[in-house]
């Protein structure tokens, strides 16, 4: 448990080591798992004051299907069209890696006041993204950041198509 805790704090503070490790433990899955569902539940629970305990399930399936879509997604661009040279992974690596990127999100409880939950859900937001270019860059061996935060930017717009613009656009209605 404290491997757990150490990694929590690793990925916290963006330390790229800590993906490194991450990435190197294929028994790490079930960790980024729990991370993954600790900071759904996290935003569920900070919308529980609107008397929707609806919303706190619906968080954790759409985080789920989240995270594993955007893991694909990333996986297969970073490894087929914007491959780097010393680039060599799998998908357990990417969903290990991406998965504790997710731990800001934990953080998302405290959006039980109010007042503080769009503040916090900006920052824990931001600070995700950061965490999961990190990653994209640790599993997928890549020299350069610019090129984590291109396969993030390519993989977040198609699944924004997928899961946002297209229903949008053929009006249906979406649970995510």
């Amino acid at each position: 448990m404290t491997r757990f805790f150490l990694r929590l704090r690793g990925v916290l503070t963006l330390r790229p080591y800590t993906y490194e490790d991450i990435e190197a433990d294929e028994g790490a899955f079930p960790q980024a798992l729990l991370v993954v569902i600790l900071s759904s539940l996290a935003t569920g629970i900070a919308y529980l004051p609107s008397g929707e305990v609806a919303i706190m399930v619906m968080a954790v399936v759409v985080e789920l299907i989240g995270w594993l879509t955007w893991s694909w997604l990333t996986y297969f661009i970073g490894t087929r069209w914007l491959a780097g040279p010393d680039t060599e992974a799998d998908w357990g690596q990417l969903l290990r890696t991406t998965g504790f990127a997710a731990a800001p999100g934990i953080l998302r409880v405290f959006g039980l006041l109010a007042e503080a939950r769009d503040p916090l859900f900006l920052l824990t937001s931001i600070w995700m993204l950061a965490g999961f270019v990190l990653a994209v860059r640790q599993a997928l061996d890549y020299r350069k950041t610019w090129r984590a935060v291109a396969v993030c930017l390519v993989g977040g717009l198609i699944y924004a198509a997928f899961f946002f613009i297209i229903p949008m656009a053929c009006q249906l209605e979406t649970a995510f």
